[in-house]
């Protein structure tokens, strides 16, 4: 699996300014949001609500979008996705070792 790095949120960087696609960060979160229901609601929708857990099947193009809209939102941030990624998984790793979880225990 690769990692997501500078060159594919550059790539999206880069097809915002071609397409004048450019907008404020509170914009993209809210589309963010919006791909992620999308993703919910193929979740819903496969497995009729919940009543098949096992028949979940969403389209990888909703997950594709999902990418899309979250580096748009970090490079509008000036966050370098890569760089957040990374000190998140050392997050977790350490809270693996410290308390066989991932979670924050909040």
């Amino acid at each position: 699996m690769d990692e997501i790095d500078m060159d594919e949120q550059q790539r999206v960087a880069t097809f915002v300014d071609e397409h004048g696609l450019e907008t404020p960060p509170e914009y993209r979160l809210l589309d963010l949001v919006s791909e992620v229901g999308e993703v919910a609601k193929d979740a819903a929708e496969s497995t009729e609500y919940g009543a098949h857990p096992g028949r979940i099947d969403v389209d990888d193009d909703e997950i594709g979008d999902v990418l899309f809209a979250l580096l748009a939102i970090a490079d509008s941030l000036d966050v370098d996705a890569g760089d957040a990624l990374d000190r998140s998984l050392a997050k977790y790793e350490r809270r693996m070792a410290d308390a066989d979880t991932p979670g924050s225990g909040e």
